[in-house]
C-alpha cells in the first residue's frame, strides 16, 4: 500500500486547513496511461463503500481497489525540486518512469 513521508503529511495537513477540508480523508488515485506509465491524482474526498482506508503519519488515506494495485509499495513525498519550488512526488517502483532517489 502507499505510505507518506513526514514532509508530505505536514503539507497535506496544511492544505486541509487552508481548504477547510480538515477531518476529510485524502483520496489518492492512480491510472495506467497508454505508454504504461502511471498517472496520479489526489484530493480530499468522502470514502466510498469499497474503498481501502489506511492511516499513515496521522493522515487517513483512501484508495479504490483498482488504484491500490497500482500504488503498491509507493511512497508520497513533498520535496524541493528546484530552489523555492516544492511539489508532491510519487516514488513508485511499479511505475516504469520510477527512478530511485539518489542518496546524498
Amino acid at each position: 500500500m502507499i505510505t507518506i513521508t513526514p514532509s508530505a503529511a505536514s503539507q497535506i495537513k496544511l492544505s486541509a486547513q487552508q481548504s477547510k477540508s480538515e477531518g476529510m480523508p485524502l483520496r489518492i488515485a492512480a491510472t495506467r496511461n497508454s505508454d504504461n506509465s502511471i498517472h496520479y491524482g489526489m484530493g480530499f474526498d468522502d470514502s466510498k463503500e469499497d474503498d481501502i482506508s489506511v492511516t499513515c503519519e496521522d493522515i487517513e488515506l483512501i484508495v479504490s481497489p483498482a488504484s491500490a494495485i497500482l500504488l503498491k509499495d509507493t511512497q508520497l513525498d513533498f520535496v524541493e525540486l528546484e530552489p523555492g519550488k516544492f511539489q508532491f512526488i510519487f516514488l513508485n517502483p511499479g511505475d516504469p518512469n520510477y527512478k530511485p532517489p539518489v542518496e546524498q
